[in-house]
């Protein structure tokens, strides 16, 4: 055994269990304890650094002045797979141990005086053998991956029942409101039984347990189907809106005389249907013909691990990668990286970690680990990267994004986009030739309003990142015979389908002229404006966000409506701002048009008042839904009965001191434009609902048409200097787009299901260099299948302009 002055010399310390141990991967590349060469550890701050041509850890030792490191060389045991892994049935990482699967080796160097094989004792043993036992740093941040930690809530633990009765078994058969014998819950508070919402799976439900809920005000009830011997079900709180546990769950079933011994689960819990439905939700890897796609390796064909629903940041870094300005900004690999104290704390640097590892083909090889026999049809893919450090740092202090849980892939590109452009002036500072790569998303959109009495102007402008555009939901009409069978039985009710669109129809109405119910404050007229918003400016890359969605039962759904996007480039040009006609007046630069009052639907609020609601609720639940029907008004009102505003008259005038003139808080903008509106749309609802946020989302719900509020619309306090009309900014190039990718999805809520997204590349095989489509799927890389019928149902749509 060699030895080294630095053993002696050095004030070490066995890692506390706050520190970061990165012992899996490099921070400043994606070389790991896999690599050949195996990962060094530093055993001064505990910071990974790859050993082969990159040597990141010798780089590291000399800028920190830290000389010892362990190197962590790991094997995998090679397994083969002859038949299909076996289906998980819990959430829950699996009980097989590393040592189960690798073969590990260790060696203790000094990076400083070139010396391996030194001799581990005393301190340095002890800080080695901290270092191989401590949580890594992905696994310290990442809630258990897949285990679904349930807690008791106040409402399950002091829980109230009314009088205690019998009630039979032939009672327990069935849905108290409708013929549906499963998925039945037993309010525990009254006894009632009721379905429960539709479920993934194929689970039929017909809410009917919800709007007990809602009439009564009971909390808790208990899946029958899930109840077993040992006193497990499913429990569910609809006050927390959460899946819940209930410890006295024997004594509340036995006050209504359900005995549970002996009694055996007839349905899947809603855990084991989130099982299934992980497992399921995988975009098909196969083509028309049955035969699976071809996995593709080489630069830009890089894979990344899903990290435990973490498909929606996938799919996104797949995208955002693919566009010439972000892998020019972030894939410098001949550039060398400034000294940093925490290079997987530094955004900049997990940036370019991700561009190197995604473009330059390093990692694009097949899993050398896994042999598939002369049967299995299956050929490796890739290991695929994982970016756990980026993940941490665009989660962090972020109530959602920090989570395990499936997220909205759409906010979490505009999340992405702030941070980076937040994180340019410090890179300016220690990098060359940097620029804000968001720049390419940036454009000025321009509305125009227009008494519709003294056809007097007011010009406004908003910068904006993205459109977030509304499909419109046509169903096609079903044929008798379906009608038929759905009034046979709830549960044989047939999938609606929807008539198809075409993106230039939901851009059409985005751009479209409205009327809005303004007074003007030049002569007065109550007549209204005219109002039309338009692109002024165009930018590089246009992120569309087509949102399909649809209120049911008081939740916003996603629906499979068919989104034509013409193979052809999508021009804009109709689309853009025409020259401002100089014989317009403009309105005065002092005045803003006031705010009409807002006139209930009387049938409706007499309908309301009727039911015995009192009219300030009746007033603030109709203008809350549009202004629409009694009966949609009645369901926001029972979902908002303990609201603090709820009896406080509505105050929606054009008074200078009404609600609607109300500052709205910037804040507030920002936080809605996290959820995917823009800032005109989030302006527009805070207005509306007087600042209000939760009542500002359900707003937004139920005008999906709305195309927001511009400065002009704001009152004095709020105007800006882009109230009069400012001079045209010089973008008269054509405006025409190529689409580049897509982010798909797949489930009835964008907060569970999956995402993968469709790239188009220069595929080599391809006849003439045209570009193909190709399947970015977590670590899965595939020549997709025909794009035509995937842009259908895309979620967001990134297009690049021509000739620019």
């Amino acid at each position: 055994m060699t030895t080294c002055p630095h053993l002696t010399s050095a004030s070490l310390h066995p890692p506390r269990p706050s520190d970061s141990v990165y012992r899996e991967d490099c921070t400043l590349c994606f070389d790991s304890i896999d690599s050949p060469s195996g990962l060094s550890v530093c055993l001064h701050c505990f910071n990974g650094g790859c050993t082969d041509d990159r040597n990141h850890a010798r780089l590291h030792a000399t800028q920190a002045q830290h000389p010892l490191a362990v190197n962590i060389k790991r094997t995998r045991k090679r397994k083969h797979r002859d038949e299909p892994p076996q289906k998980l049935s819990k959430l829950a990482i699996s009980a097989e141990t590393e040592e189960d699967r690798y073969e590990t080796e260790t060696d203790l160097r000094c990076l400083e005086c070139g010396v391996e094989g030194l001799k581990r004792e005393g301190k340095v043993e002890e800080v080695v053998e901290g270092v191989l036992r401590a949580n890594t740093f992905s696994k310290q941040e990442e809630v258990k991956a897949w285990e679904l930690e349930l807690t008791p809530c106040e409402h399950t633990l002091c829980l109230e029942q009314e009088a205690s009765r019998q009630i039979g078994s032939g009672d327990l058969g069935h849905c108290g409101e409708c013929e549906l014998k499963e998925n039945l819950w037993l309010c525990l508070t009254c006894g009632n039984l009721g379905c429960g919402r539709k479920q993934m799976g194929g689970v039929t439900g017909n809410n009917h347990q919800v709007e007990h809920n809602q009439k009564t005000g009971h909390p808790v009830a208990v899946k029958l189907g899930s109840i077993t011997a040992e006193g497990n079900a499913d429990i569910y709180c609809y006050a927390c809106d959460e899946e819940r546990t209930d410890s006295e769950l024997v004594l509340h079933l036995s006050h209504w005389g359900i005995d549970i011994a002996g009694r055996e689960k007839t349905e899947k819990s809603l855990q084991e249907l989130n099982v299934e439905q992980n497992m399921s939700w995988d975009f098909s890897m196969t083509n028309a013909d049955g035969k699976e796609l071809k996995a593709m390796f080489g630069p830009g064909f890089t894979g990344l691990k899903n990290l435990g629903n973490s498909c929606y940041l996938n799919s996104v870094l797949q995208s955002l990668f693919s566009m010439p300005e972000f892998a020019k900004r972030y894939y410098r690999p001949d550039e060398d990286v400034p000294a940093t104290g925490k290079p997987a704390e530094d955004l900049e640097i997990q940036l370019r970690k991700v561009a190197d590892g995604l473009l330059s083909g390093r990692y694009s090889v097949p899993d050398t680990d896994v042999a598939t026999s002369e049967d299995t049809p299956e050929q490796p893919h890739q290991r695929g990267l994982a970016p756990a450090m980026l993940k941490y740092l665009i989660g962090r202090g972020h109530e959602e994004f920090s989570t395990m849980r499936q997220q909205d892939s759409f906010e979490l590109l505009l999340h992405l986009l702030k941070l980076i452009t937040r994180s340019q002036q410090s890179a300016k500072s220690q990098y060359k030739d940097t620029s804000d790569p968001v720049d390419a998303f940036r454009f000025t959109m321009e509305q125009k309003l227009q008494c519709l009495s003294c056809k007097k102007v007011r010009y406004s402008q908003d910068s904006m990142e993205n459109l977030s555009v509304a499909v419109p939901i046509r169903r096609v009409p079903k044929a008798d015979s379906d009608i038929t069978m759905s009034d046979t039985t709830d549960s044989a009710k047939p999938k609606d389908d929807f008539e198809p669109v075409t993106l230039e129809e939901c851009l059409s109405t985005y751009t479209a002229q409205d009327t809005v119910e303004l007074t003007c404050p030049s002569c007065s007229s109550k007549d209204g404006f005219s109002k039309q918003t338009r692109f002024l400016t165009f930018p590089t890359i246009l992120a569309i966000n087509a949102r399909r969605f649809e209120i049911v039962n008081w939740v916003p759904t996603k629906q499979d409506v068919p989104v034509i996007v013409s193979k052809n480039a999508l021009d804009l040009e109709s689309f853009r701002v025409p020259p401002h006609d100089a014989s317009e007046e403009l309105l005065p630069e002092n005045a803003a048009p006031g705010k009409a009052a807002f006139a209930p639907n009387q049938g409706a609020l007499d309908s309301l008042l009727a039911m015995g609601f009192p009219q300030p609720r009746c007033e603030r639940a109709l203008h809350a839904t549009g202004n629409s029907d009694a009966e949609t008004a009645m369901s926001w009102l029972f979902e908002h009965m303990e609201d603090p505003d709820i009896d406080v008259p509505l105050d929606l005038g054009g008074g200078a001191g009404g609600a609607a003139n109300a500052a709205v808080d910037d804040e507030k903008i920002e936080s809605l434009g996290a959820m995917g509106f823009s800032a005109p749309q989030a302006r527009q609802a805070l207005r509306e609902t007087g600042g209000d946020m939760e009542r500002a989302v359900d707003w937004l719900f139920s005008h999906p048409d709305a195309t927001g509020e511009f400065a002009s619309d704001a009152p004095l306090a709020e105007a800006s200097t882009t109230d009069t009309p400012a001079t045209p900014v010089s973008d008269t190039a054509p405006a025409k787009y190529g689409l580049k990718s897509i982010v798909c999805h797949k489930g009835s809520s964008i907060h569970a299901g999956h995402y993968v997204a469709f790239v188009r590349k220069d595929v080599t095989e391809a006849k003439g260099g045209e570009e193909e489509w190709v399947l970015f799927n977590d670590e899965k890389v595939a020549k997709g299948r025909d794009g035509d019928e995937l842009q259908k149902f895309a979620y967001v749509y990134f297009f690049h302009r021509e000739g620019v």
